[in-house]
Order: structure tokens, then C-alpha cells, then sequence
């Protein structure tokens, strides 16, 4: 802050640091991921099994024709797969950032609110999820599939309700 007025109307930053400085997490579990690579490769072999008997192709139509929407449709799944495996959570003393077909990334001085979604003995399957939003109401979701990531999400919603609440 520079010191002018607006500045002394703004609320103050909110300020947390890591446990151990910056923390960086797979977003997804290995089971789930271990599901997404299974039923990608499932559907795949499906579809090359259709296609090697004929039965993708209608009698009539042109197999380039026939074969565009399955392959998109592969393609699309192909990439999210790829996102999935590789996804990244990454939380610092400054932000929240996670690698995913568009990146998500927060300031942390910028947040309102904070809440934690799990579903309760289903970490290894449904990853925790951390919502947040920033004072201006822009809001974001980050997952985690590890413990130690989670503790911190945990702390960081009690410390930043505690913060907000103060003021």
C-alpha cells in the first residue's frame, strides 16, 4: 500500500505461510487417476473393436465422414486424461495455483472466504476440493489428493475466517 486514502479503506491483506514454505501436490488421487487411464484405454479399445468389425462405419458413409465425431470425442478424452495424470496443486506464502487445461491461480492476500469440501472416506476417490473467493468476488476450486496439502487447506480456512471475523 502507498499510503492514500482509498489504500486505509481497503481492508488489510490477508497473510498465511505454509508449514514448511511451498507445498506442490498431485490435484487427483492415484486411484482416480488409475480409473481415468482405465476408462480412457476401455473406450478406446471399444472403439478400435468397432471400428475393425465394420460397425462404425454405416454402410454408405465415407469413413472419414464416420470416423470425425468418435475421434474428437477420443481426442477430447485423451486430453483430459493427460490433465488429470499431470495436474498439479501448488500453494505458497503468496498463492494457490493448479496446472489444469486453463491454469488456476489466486492471490492469497486477495481472499474473502475459504471453505473445504470432501466427502467424508472418499479422499481416494473424490479428491478434497478448496473453494475460495477474493474480496472482489472472483472465486476459484483447487484439489488435493495429499494429507499434507489438506492439513494446510484446513489451516488456511480457519485462519483466514478468524482474520476476516477480527476485522
Amino acid at each position: 500500500m502507498d499510503g492514500t486514502p482509498l489504500d486505509r479503506l481497503a481492508p488489510p491483506p490477508f497473510i498465511f505461510r505454509p508449514a514448511g514454505g511451498e507445498l506442490r501436490a498431485p490435484a487427483f488421487s492415484g486411484f482416480f487417476r488409475t480409473l481415468a487411464t482405465l476408462l480412457v484405454a476401455g473406450i478406446a479399445s471399444w472403439m478400435y473393436q468397432l471400428w475393425s468389425t465394420g460397425r462404425l462405419v454405416p454402410e454408405g458413409t465415407s469413413t472419414a465422414l464416420a470416423l470425425g465425431w468418435p475421434i474428437a470425442a477420443m481426442a477430447l478424452m485423451a486430453y483430459t486424461w493427460w490433465h488429470i495424470q499431470t495436474s498439479r496443486t501448488t500453494l505458497t506464502s503468496e498463492r494457490l495455483h493448479q496446472s489444469w487445461v486453463l491454469d488456476k491461480k489466486m492471490e492469497l492476500r486477495e481472499l474473502a472466504y475459504a471453505k473445504l469440501i470432501r466427502v467424508p472416506g472418499f479422499d481416494w476417490l473424490i479428491a478434497p476440493r478448496l473453494y475460495v473467493r477474493t474480496l472482489l468476488g472472483k472465486f476459484a476450486v483447487f484439489y488435493t489428493a495429499d494429507r499434507t496439502m489438506l492439513a494446510e487447506f484446513e489451516r488456511l480456512v480457519a485462519e483466514l475466517k478468524a482474520f476476516r471475523e477480527f476485522r
